[in-house]
């Protein structure tokens, strides 16, 4: 367990925009930063990081919280590993103390997957480098790719002997329960090695943790496949994962662009040249998942494949699904014969970046070219293309983008625009009406379909409303977000009296009485705190131990808009009279607290005519003159407070 002492250094010194930069791109709107939130697939930006609150937030999903808690929902760390990836990552010196076994035994299984696998990378890179047999069949074939040894060592590179079970019977013989070997896949049910006699890869996460290995086997054997990969385990899906996402997300991010290839050794080879914006699809046909996961860093990519048919097929499949995710597809086919590593070595860096700078073809371009120069004369084969490429086109989120690239089909095809955009229309509806039945949403009516130019529609998730607040409760949420906003600030320039003193001292009388639980239990913690002479900060309710607390508190201090700095940089329009909105507790407090208290008095009034009505039914014409006395002074204190607010009282 990380002792307290440590934990409280690395919140105090972590930067959320820091450790989210890691997996998202963010770009800055005006003091906040937004991007594509990583939880939920959306094509608009409705992730909202906050540096000066240090919290971020998904518009979209609802997900929010700090460095930490992105961490444990990202990477599904434990509370103790976000803490020791930041402490990681600022250089702080972590102090422990000492668990207990149950506690230990907790936390230990999906960090063990972890050291077992990071046990086989250092074994398989020991072997390379040490061993008479790993250095003249492995580092030979990666010397022979051009590889030197600095590149070999960042990217963890190693060789798996030629024997039945030494990686295993070592890690055993060092302590490694075989049961984690065998979770990962490292041991096969046989208790023998599942890689061997092979070159290893070692494919990291988006964090840098190795969570499976790839190995290519150097000898010619009919009987073997060139490529073996882990199977998937809990730490590893191959379907959403890049081999070398974790080394290129930073130069994507950098290049506003993402170079995607087939192989490894692509992979290795183009970074070491300089060129580290790139990643592969690990030898399999790309998924949507690994689209999206391009798409958190840019909208951008540029697929580079071999020149041979196999290549340009592999090209096309890629594409459609690049298209739907609303990514920008550039496509750069090799001379015919070499892959990326090969062409590489032959033409030379510069060379190379010129030649995939020279021939980059936008995705409708290639296709056309390509396929009608395939259908040559052949009207049923130009039909059967122009239908190939209009269904790529479909594809795209973007009316205006299927729009533009229409018009640029029309052209090359010299075919009427009017006749692709029916059958467009018609690619486009099936896809919504696909939707539409998956999610169970009613059908689109045609005014729907027609303001959105027949758009394909996003699939919306339909959210529980809401729950109406009603009677106290509109006052009572708005005293919970001024006490986790501005609870710790100075209720004035006097510095005398802080907003949650001033708040709880007028309202103390009340503290049991409020409609909803969850704003009397905060009001009640702010109460806590003034008692104890503790300030009652944002971060308190942000690492709260009470989730609904924690949630409110979240919601309370992020809003999809913000007071633009336009007013005053672009407009020279100051504020004259009042501070900003964010930062006016003194008028917001006084505001909140006359409102809240014509509420109650409004809901006294209510009780008491109530009571005034029975006790007159009732002949008790005494007991009726005490509560008219009262209903009076009751009207006097409305209309007093009714005059602070402007509001005029109509009974």
């Amino acid at each position: 367990m990380i002792a307290q002492k440590s934990v409280q250094e690395i919140l105090d010194t972590v930067k959320v925009e820091e450790v989210i930069q890691d997996f998202v791109n963010l770009r800055r709107r005006g003091v906040n930063l937004i991007g594509l939130c990583p939880f939920h697939n959306e094509k608009t930006p409705s992730f909202n990081v906050s540096p000066s609150k240090n919290i971020f937030k998904c518009f979209g999903c609802g997900k929010g919280g700090d460095a930490v808690q992105f961490l444990i929902e990202h990477e599904h760390f434990t509370f103790s590993e976000a803490l020791l990836y930041i402490a990681k990552k600022y250089n702080i010196e972590v102090e422990e103390t000492v668990v207990s076994q149950e506690a230990m035994a907790e936390k230990q299984h999906f960090e063990s997957l972890y050291i077992v696998n990071q046990f086989a990378a250092d074994f398989y890179q020991n072997e390379l480098f040490e061993t008479d047999r790993g250095k003249s069949i492995g580092k030979s074939y990666f010397k022979e790719r051009g590889f030197r040894d600095e590149t070999i060592r960042h990217f963890g590179l190693g060789f798996a002997p030629n024997q039945p079970d030494v990686l295993t019977t070592k890690a055993v013989g060092m302590g490694y329960n075989i049961e984690f070997l065998r979770s990962v896949g490292l041991t096969t049910q046989y208790d023998r090695d599942f890689f061997r006699d092979r070159v290893i890869f070692p494919i990291h996460n988006l964090s840098g943790k190795i969570i499976a290995f790839a190995g290519r086997i150097l000898v010619k054997d009919v009987k073997a496949p060139k490529y073996i990969n882990s199977p998937e385990t809990e730490i590893y899906n191959k379907s959403k994962t890049l081999y070398g996402a974790f080394f290129a997300k930073r130069a994507i991010r950098q290049e506003d662009e993402c170079i995607l290839v087939e192989g490894y050794t692509d992979v290795i080879s183009l970074h070491q040249s300089g060129i580290e914006n790139v990643v592969a699809s690990s030898g399999t046909s790309l998924t949507v998942e690994q689209a999206r996961l391009i798409r958190r860093y840019t909208p951008n990519v540029k697929i580079l494949y071999d020149g041979d048919f196999a290549g340009i097929k592999a090209a096309l499949r890629g594409v459609d699904i690049l298209l739907e995710q609303d990514l920008n597809v550039r496509i750069v086919l090799l001379p015919d014969g070499e892959d990326p590593d090969s062409y590489l070595q032959q033409a030379g860096v510069e060379a190379f970046k010129t030649y995939i700078s020279q021939t980059a073809q936008d995705f409708i371009a290639f296709k056309a070219d390509l396929l009608m120069k395939e259908a040559g004369n052949d009207p049923v084969k130009k039909a059967h293309v122009i239908k190939d490429i209009i269904s790529s086109i479909a594809k795209i989120p973007d009316p205006i983008k299927r729009m533009v690239y229409v018009r640029e089909c029309s052209r090359i095809a010299q075919v009427s625009e009017q006749v692709l955009v029916n059958e467009m229309n018609k690619l486009v509806m099936q896809q919504v009406n696909k939707a539409v039945a998956e999610k169970g949403m009613p059908p689109p009516t045609p005014g729907e379909l027609e303001a959105a130019g027949i758009t394909q529609r996003e699939p919306v998730e339909v959210k529980a409303p809401d729950v109406l607040v009603s009677g106290d409760e509109f006052q009572e949420k708005d005293i919970a977000r001024i006490l986790v906003v501005g609870g710790n600030e100075w209720l004035d320039e006097s510095k005398q009296v802080s907003v949650a003193q001033y708040i709880v001292s007028n309202i103390e009388e009340v503290l049991d009485h409020f409609d909803n639980a969850l704003y009397g239990r905060i009001v009640r913690e702010v109460w806590a705190l003034v008692a104890a002479k503790k300030p009652a900060t944002q971060q308190f309710f942000l690492q709260h131990e009470d989730a609904d607390i924690k949630n409110f508190a979240l919601g309370a201090l992020t809003s999809p808009y913000e007071y633009s700095e336009n007013w005053e940089k672009k407009w020279d329009i100051h504020l004259r009279w009042q501070k900003s909105p964010e930062t006016n507790f003194e008028d917001d407090s006084r505001q909140a607290l006359v409102r809240f208290k014509m509420r109650k008095i409004e809901k006294v009034l209510l009780e008491n005519r109530q009571k005034i009505k029975e006790l007159s039914d009732a002949g008790a014409h005494e007991q009726v003159i005490a509560y008219m006395k009262v209903l009076q002074k009751l009207l006097v204190m409305r209309s007093e407070l009714a005059a602070q607010t402007g509001a005029v009282v109509l009974k």
